[in-house]
């Protein structure tokens, strides 16, 4: 049994890491899936051309979400597309760290502009053609560091923490429309942002985590596909933390 069958996903940030696991994940559970890059077009047009085909479409879009104006066309352009919006997954996010004291504006607005403004400017447009439909779900991805903090990564985690106060207050707009939005919150999960993390911050998760591992993308991937698909139809303002109990 597909879980997605026939459901149309947006998915940003789909090219790499969890983004790239959820837009595999998505087309293997039935799902047609718009997805977004910024600039590895090689690697998205690989993943689209591999997975698309004459039952499901796939189609890799470059566009910036943190633009309002971009993530408008983008939005008009999928519908256009696939004629219609199930699911939103808001994936795209990125890291600058460094300790507040030496942090410097543009990698503040950056990381918020990237990781919360862009949840907004998706969430907007995309919500219009759902409340048409009244049914629809919505995934943001955040962080276990957005709800307990790190050290060195302020901007990051105020942005993730941002995302889930947005979404819940979401939950509370548009639930008498039946749509629902939720939020991910993914602990040490291996991806390129992970790769770049010194050995010491690695050892001193890896001791917090009760489960004894990093995470992988298809973790946080199984967990959209349930939130996107008809079991979780009385789900919604929740936070659902996939960190291996980091978070406990």
């Amino acid at each position: 049994m597909q879980l997605l069958k026939d459901k149309v996903a947006i998915i940003t940030g789909g090219s790499r890491g969890i983004g790239k696991a959820m837009v595999e994940d998505f087309v293997a559970q039935g799902a047609h899936v718009a997805f977004t890059y910024r600039s590895s077009a090689d690697e998205a047009n690989a993943i689209s051309s591999s997975l698309n085909s004459a039952d499901q479409k796939v189609i890799a879009y470059q566009s910036d979400a943190s633009s309002f104006d971009a993530a408008q066309e983008f939005i008009k352009q999928v519908v256009e597309d696939f004629g219609q919006i199930d699911i939103l997954v808001n994936n795209a996010g990125i890291t600058s760290d460094t300790l507040l004291l030496r942090m410097g504006e543009d990698q503040w607005d950056k990381v918020i502009n990237v990781n919360l403004k862009s949840v907004f400017n998706l969430s907007k447009h995309a919500m219009r053609y759902m409340l048409r439909a009244r049914k629809g779900s919505i995934i943001h991805v955040s962080s276990v560091v957005g709800v307990f903090g790190n050290a060195g990564q302020a901007n990051y985690a105020a942005s993730k923490a941002g995302v889930i106060g947005f979404s819940k207050s979401l939950a509370k707009e548009i639930g008498s429309r039946g749509i629902r939005s939720n939020v991910i919150a993914p602990g040490f999960i291996e991806t390129d942002m992970t790769h770049v993390l010194d050995e010491k911050t690695k050892e001193t998760f890896l001791a917090n985590i009760p489960l004894k591992g990093l995470g992988k993308g298809s973790d946080v991937s199984n967990a959209a596909i349930f939130l996107g698909s008809d079991m979780s139809t009385y789900i919604t303002g929740q936070v659902l933390s996939v960190c291996g109990g980091l978070n406990m």
